[in-house]
Order: C-alpha cells, then structure tokens, then sequence
C-alpha cells in the first residue's frame, strides 16, 4: 500500500477470486456504490475470469497475487477464493499492508482461522470477515429490540436455510462440497445464518447434530438439522438444505422469548413476516410494513450496507462489527456441529469446571 493518505481519495479495493460471488462485490465496487470506496484490481489464477471484472470496470486484471499487490497497491483486499485457500490467502497478502475482507467462512479449520487472526495482528492490518445478514434491516430492527430487553427470557431459536442448489452448481467447480476446500450445507450456505443465530442468543454450550447427502453427488452434506442449547437456557434448531426443489423456499430466523416473538423470512433473512411484543412501542405498527422487502437474489442487499461497515471502520475507527476473533466464534460452532455428526453424539463447546477449587471457599 502507497504512502500516501487514504483519508483524502476513495479506499482502493482489490478482488482476489472472480468466481460467483465476486459478481456482487465487483459490482457494488465498480459501479461507484459503495461511498469512500473503489474496485481497483481483479486477480484470479484464470485470466479470461479476471479479464472478465477487469474489462468491465475499466481496472487492471492479474493472475498472480502477490504482483497485483505490488502493482495495484490496494488499500484492502478482498478475499473470494475457495474456502479452503482462505487462511493461505490471508496469511500470504498480510504483510503488504493492505487491510483483509474476507468472505464466509473465515477458514475451515480452527488453527487456519487463528493464523489469520495472528499474521493480520503481527502486519497492522484490520480482519474482516463478511457476515452482511447482520446488516439487512430487518435483521438490524431484531437486534435493537434484543438489546433493549423486549423479548425478556429467551426461550428457543431458530434458522431455517431451505434453498435449491442443483448438481449444476456443485459441477461449476471441482472443490465444491469437498470436505477439504468447502464443506456442505452448514459451512457454505447456512454459516451465515448460523451466525445469526449465536449472535442474537449468545454463546452455545452444546450442540447435537445429524447430516445426510440426499441429493447431491457430493463429499458433505447437503441437509443437516441441529438441536443447540444456549448458555443462558434457550433452545435453537437450525436446519440446511440445499435440496429444496424447484427452487429456493427460504432463509429465516425466528426468536421467541417470554414478551415476544420475531420471524423474519424471505430466502435472504430480509423480509419480517411476525413482530409481536407483550409491550407494544408507537413504532410497531409499521414494522412489518417498513421493513419487508425481499432482495432479488439470495446475497440480500447486505454486502453494500457491509462495506459501508468497512470503510467507516477504517476512515474513523468505528468498532468493527465482525473481526477475526467473531469470524472465529461461528467457525468453532460449526466445527462443533460436525464433530458431533461424526461422534452421534452431543458435543460440548465451553469447558465448565466441576472439579476445581479456584474462587470456591472451603
């Protein structure tokens, strides 16, 4: 990254990875969207893919990494390689300077994502990993209302990911649903609304799980269910799929509590379907009005309200929302879930002691 100041021009932004997803980021990033921000680079060890983005927006396409680091000089990159490559990815580009985004999950494995954590840490640079469904607005309206008190106890939630992903999709790639570069259900499609749902309940003290391929011909599951008990006593079920036919049903979150219940629905998290409190507010009224719109695809209207996220946290220091250590938290759940589908048992994920004196008298 150049030395000079980034507070006075837009943040330059580099693509690593022009797959799929990468069609949303360069979109919002080369079609001006995002304030404070711009695309300026698209990497992909494909040319014609990189050639692709960079022809459209005018910017300068490379198949190699570490030469559009020091060629393009980003101020962030963004990272939208294979799940797998994650934690190399941002392991490898940290030292350049340029600040991290990475996309869902953070990494597979728990050592990868803590070697991200440490080598952004040791570089200066700041971690982001995308949870945009945090930012949707009916999602943003459930946490307000969480964190004013109005659900009193918290009694069980639940994430619902019913969505249609057909062989086709599995065939774009040779690493999709590999255990070793993507994961099934539960890691790509669902971890974000897995992470919902530990965000709004808290942490999860076990979880007991089973999973099955039902109709895909892949390595990992393309349905799961799980059963999760919650530190502070709630219940949450979260159920995966990606054999919904013909087409995609939904993506939801339901939170019910002792003074009110929540749903909000749609196939992106992004349409509130029920807001009912014990303690009505004047604003009630128009909630489910002012906050049911449905995207038009399942990438919800997050990833514009995120990088917003991003460019505040890094003109003005404003917390960030979702860093490395959160990125962490819901990779060691889903890590969790699937030590418990092969164990068939339930696993626990906070270590509580029984046996020691420590802070005890007598």
């Amino acid at each position: 990254m150049d030395d000079q100041s980034t507070t006075d021009r837009p943040l330059r932004v580099a693509l690593l990875g022009c797959g799929r997803i990468s069609v949303r980021h360069s979109q919002l990033l080369g079609e001006g969207q995002i304030a404070g921000a711009e695309l300026c680079a698209a990497c992909d060890l494909s040319e014609d893919k990189a050639r692709v983005i960079a022809d459209k927006y005018g910017v300068a396409a490379f198949t190699d990494m570490h030469e559009m680091m020091r060629e393009a000089k980003p101020d962030v990159v963004t990272i939208l390689t294979e799940s797998g490559n994650h934690a190399r990815h941002a392991i490898s580009l940290a030292p350049y300077g340029a600040h991290i985004v990475v996309e869902k999950p953070m990494a597979l494995t728990l050592a990868d994502a803590d070697r991200m954590i440490a080598a952004c840490d040791a570089a200066g640079v700041k971690l982001f990993v995308i949870k945009q469904n945090r930012f949707n607005l009916p999602v943003v309206k459930l946490r307000e209302a969480l964190e004013a008190g109005r659900f009193g106890k918290l009694v069980m939630g639940t994430v619902r990911v019913r969505w249609c992903r057909p062989q086709a999709y599995y065939d774009q790639d040779p690493w999709r649903g590999t255990w070793a570069m993507d994961g099934g259900v539960l890691t790509n499609q669902a971890s974000h609304h897995i992470d919902l749902l530990e965000w709004m309940l808290g942490d999860v003290s076990s979880v007991y799980a089973i999973s099955r391929t039902a109709l895909a011909d892949i390595e990992a599951e393309d349905t799961a269910a799980v059963v999760l008990r919650f530190r502070n006593g709630a219940l949450g079920i979260i159920e995966a799929t990606t054999a919904a036919r013909p087409k995609d049903l939904e993506g939801s979150i339901s939170i019910l509590g002792e003074k009110g219940s929540v749903e909000i629905g749609g196939f992106a998290v992004n349409e509130m379907k029920t807001w009912n409190f014990v303690e009505t507010d004047a604003s009630d009224d128009d909630v489910l009005k002012n906050f049911s719109t449905n995207p038009p695809n399942v990438y919800g209207f997050g990833h514009k309200a995120y990088y917003d996220h991003v460019v505040g946290a890094l003109r003005d220091t404003s917390p960030n929302l979702v860093d490395g250590l959160q990125g962490r938290r819901s990779l060691e759940l889903i890590n969790a879930i699937y030590e418990s589908v092969e164990t068939k048992r339930e696993v626990m994920l906070r270590f509580e002691p029984s046996l020691s004196r420590l802070g005890r008298s007598g």
